[in-house]
């Protein structure tokens, strides 16, 4: 059997290029495009948080890392705040990511059922996770109550600003996978309705 190398290679590149583009599409397709003005002022005040956040924790390790090494001294103070941020910095990347839908999910079974179950199974996993962070948020209102007092050991600020990101991130993150919920729902129902008049 005579393979014609020829023909294999074109339909390698232009299989290679349509991923190429499809992929380009999607990197620069922007993420709230249908969120509407309240949900792009709410994802775009995370954002620049989340930028904040990440832009700090940067300059104080840059700024550690040259101070200790070209000048001979460190604050000990930036590794403390760096710590202290990263729980906020997690917390706002996973609001963004849930309400962007871009959150880690394996859904492979689900896409195999039939629409009916489908759609169940992904409004009981909207709900399921968010009684989940809804239970996360109030386990750590109890540990802040009892430690959001103590005060950082160099910079003696409460710990309680750092500590907050355990509760106020999971009890958006259940907000936010209701209004997940919400607008599936919505969606579902407009669809039919639209089916129905037709």
């Amino acid at each position: 059997m005579l393979i014609d190398r020829d023909h294999s290679t074109s339909s390698m590149s232009d299989l290679a290029r349509e991923v190429d583009e499809a992929s380009r599409a999607t990197d620069l397709q922007h993420e709230d495009q249908d969120a509407g003005r309240l949900g792009i002022a709410i994802n775009m005040a995370a954002e620049i948080m989340g930028v904040a956040i990440l832009g700090t924790i940067v300059f104080l390790v840059f700024f550690n890392a040259f101070g200790r090494y070209a000048l001979g001294f460190t604050f000990i103070w930036g590794d403390e705040l760096v710590l202290s941020l990263l729980p906020w910095l997690g917390m706002i990347g996973m609001f963004l990511s849930i309400r962007r839908r871009q959150i880690i999910r394996i859904d492979f079974f689900v896409t195999s059922m039939p629409m009916r179950v489908r759609h169940v199974l992904e409004a009981l996993g909207c709900l399921a996770a968010a009684a989940s962070f809804l239970y996360l948020a109030v386990i750590s209102f109890d540990y802040f109550q009892l430690f959001g007092g103590d005060r950082t050991v160099y910079l003696r600020i409460q710990k309680g600003w750092f500590m907050s990101a355990m509760v106020i991130g999971p009890a958006l993150a259940a907000g936010a996978y209701l209004v997940l919920l919400h607008q599936d729902l919505r969606a579902r129902r407009a669809s039919s309705k639209s089916g129905d008049s037709s």
